[in-house]
């Protein structure tokens, strides 16, 4: 493999940092994958181990790119997935086709925010893009992305990529890439990349800001690339898995199994499988024209859970691979449970308290401390519980339904839902959840608040999932009125008050497979991460409840190689901490504060980014405090301090 960096200009003189990876002895001219992240590609997320099996493997050209303001491209990042940078892939795309050795047809793929842009990018119709594997991609950026769901904003989360981003767009280019002018170029950068999390702190409603590169609304229709679509049942990025069968009319595959927001080849939990060879089989089939017969695979390829023992550590699901010729499968059939037929033996009045959902951990698992669910009883014992019995296996398929008619307290109130397998001897096992904000009940652009006192009627879907109840099992719903500390509490306490006659459980239930379960080569075990401190305490004379978090090293998916020396002799290290916490009793008083260092040390020069946030709530509004200190050789370089509140629009 022949690797070639260099730079190519824009309409606009920026000049984008491009690494192409390119086979020695596959005959031209060759296909074109090529993925763009704003995670700098020569240090942080070196992804040369994929590259390389995708050039010697597939006889595939690959082309990495530095978002524009990122990594050793030149620019300013001030957002994620600006019309400016489509406009970067655009010209990247055509120019990729244009070249001698290749053959005019250009995959793209990626992980997340790349996995998002290849979404966005196929909406947009480049003449060259024949094919796109967006992996635990989202298709609408308000209610399945970092940000928000179900119109309440992640807790969590906050400690996590808000942070990272502003750390990482402070890093300057790499020196033995960029070439003169690099430090002059840091220091535009530090002054000019404004923190992402002030626009998304701003940006409370699904509002156009949201729906920009949310092919949900308007984008699912105009793709015609062929889609290879990668989802897992523990990564957040689920959702958008069913609807894409539904609505992209271009061939369109899924392939659905038990992962977190990791690479199938190591995820924790798996089972794990080395998913290259399917990827190398879409791209030679739709940008080599190789009659490989992969338009004929199943359209769905899903890992069905089976009970496994809840625990945030867990290492791999139990379960079996389905198969189905199409979507949705002929065999399912809606299974209506009333909640009135059901046994609830907590009653029908909820106490909302702010703290209850600790259990539940995060929405979207990862590496650790970003686990699983565990153990649901906690959660439960202040939870609303309906329960059922099956005689008969229940399979499930899809998106369950919860329809509820409950009596609010206060003008704003949220409900959680998660739907639990309970085990022989107790134990509750989340399968799958969902959290809703009561004043988005008839849609995220129809915001109404409650009228404490008053019935209101909620209709919402719980996140897709694949999910065996072996006979006389029971299955459990748990009502709540939080889900810290995955979402933000509600802004007060009161009570919620179900009336199980008029709510309902609504189950996909589906039959035999349609076709054999397929067989995958077995992935890698993962390696331990370097540093993880995961607690979650209470202060019982305050009432507060807090979940603390403390890793590094290895921990983040794209941070994974650092803590070793990179390609361009580069040595790096990470570090996040922080908590986040809540009163009991007045679950409007929460607050989420943390750190995170990034350090890369090259020969000549070592640089450090630290970023410290604050996100806190009263019951009316919202406060942000961030700081970044920039470091070079260890003397402070420049520093940056930004605050700003915002009322709280019905959250």
């Amino acid at each position: 493999m022949n690797t070639e960096r260099r730079f190519l200009e824009m309409d606009d003189g920026a000049r984008i940092a491009l690494t192409l990876h390119l086979p020695v002895d596959a005959p031209t001219p060759w296909p074109v994958v090529f993925e763009a992240r704003p995670y700098p590609k020569d240090d942080i997320s070196d992804s040369t181990h994929t590259y390389t099996r995708l050039v010697t493997e597939g006889g595939l050209a690959v082309c990495r790119a530095d978002v524009r303001g990122t990594g050793s491209s030149e620019g300013v990042a001030d957002d994620g997935y600006t019309d400016r940078e489509w406009q970067d892939h655009l010209a990247t795309i055509a120019w990729l086709a244009s070249q001698d050795w290749s053959n005019g047809n250009v995959g793209m793929y990626g992980t997340s925010y790349s996995g998002f842009n290849s979404l966005q990018v196929a909406a947009l119709q480049p003449p060259a893009l024949k094919a796109i594997i967006p992996i635990y991609a989202t298709d609408r950026r308000y209610t399945d992305d970092v940000h928000f769901g179900g119109g309440v904003r992640r807790c969590l989360d906050f400690l996590d990529y808000p942070l990272l981003m502003v750390a990482m767009n402070a890093l300057p280019p790499v020196p033995g890439v960029f070439g003169e002018g690099w430090r002059e170029e840091w220091l535009r950068r530090i002054e000019e990349n404004e923190p992402w999390e002030l626009r998304w702190f701003e940006e409370q409603d699904e509002d156009p800001y949201w729906r920009r590169g949310s092919v949900f609304f308007d984008g699912y229709e105009r793709i015609q690339a062929a889609t290879l679509v990668i989802a897992g049942h523990a990564d957040g990025y689920r959702n958008m898995a069913f609807r894409a069968l539904e609505r992209i009319s271009a061939p369109v595959k899924v392939l659905f199994g038990p992962w977190s927001h990791m690479s199938p080849l190591e995820s924790k939990p798996g089972p794990r499988i080395d998913h290259l060879p399917v990827m190398i089989r879409w791209w030679r089939r739709f940008l080599a024209d190789e009659p490989n017969s992969a338009e004929h695979d199943p359209a769905l390829r899903i890992f069905v859970r089976e009970p496994s023992e809840p625990r945030a550590d867990l290492e791999s699901f139990t379960g079996h691979w389905r198969a189905e010729a199409m979507w949705p499968p002929e065999s399912v059939a809606a299974r209506t449970l009333g909640l009135g037929e059901a046994s609830a033996p907590h009653g029908t009045t909820l106490i909302v308290e702010g703290d209850v959902g600790v259990a539940g951990s995060i929405w979207c698992a990862a590496d650790l401390p970003f686990g699983l669910p565990w153990d649901q009883r906690e959660d439960e014992g202040r939870s609303l519980v309906f329960e059922w019995t099956f005689e008969d296996d229940v399979e499930i398929l899809g998106h369950p339904r919860v329809e509820l008619t409950l009596t609010p307290s206060t003008p704003v109130a949220y409900v959680s839902a998660k739907l639990c397998s309970i085990h022989p001897r107790g134990a509750s096992e989340l399968v799958t959840r969902t959290i809703v904000n009561l004043t988005h009940r008839d849609g995220h652009d129809a915001l109404a608040p409650l009228v404490p006192g008053t019935p209101v009627r909620a209709a919402f879907e719980l996140d897709a999932t694949a999910f065996v109840f072996p006979a006389h099992t029971r299955l459990r719903l748990d009502v709540a009125g939080s889900d810290f500390a995955s979402s933000w509490p509600p802004p007060e306490a009161g009570t919620l008050a179900v009336d199980p006659e008029a709510s309902r459980l609504i189950l996909p239930v589906v039959g035999p497979a349609s076709m054999p379960p397929p067989a995958f080569p077995d992935g890698e075990a993962q390696a331990p991460p370097t540093r993880v401190l995961w607690e979650t305490h209470d202060d019982v004379v305050a009432r507060t409840r807090c979940v603390s978090i403390d890793h590094g090293g290895s921990r983040s998916p794209f941070l994974k190689d650092l803590a070793g020396r990179g390609p361009l002799g580069v040595t790096t290290a990470d570090a996040f901490r922080g908590e986040v916490g809540v009163n009991r009793g007045r679950p409007g008083d929460a607050w989420a504060r943390g750190e995170g260092v990034l350090e890369l040390a090259w020969p000549d020069v070592t640089v450090r980014s630290e970023a410290r946030g604050t996100l806190r709530t009263d019951r009316d509004t919202w406060f942000l405090e961030l700081a970044l200190d920039v470091y070079e050789g260890g003397e402070l370089l420049r520093q940056r301090r930004w605050e700003r509140t915002a009322a709280r629009h019905l959250q």
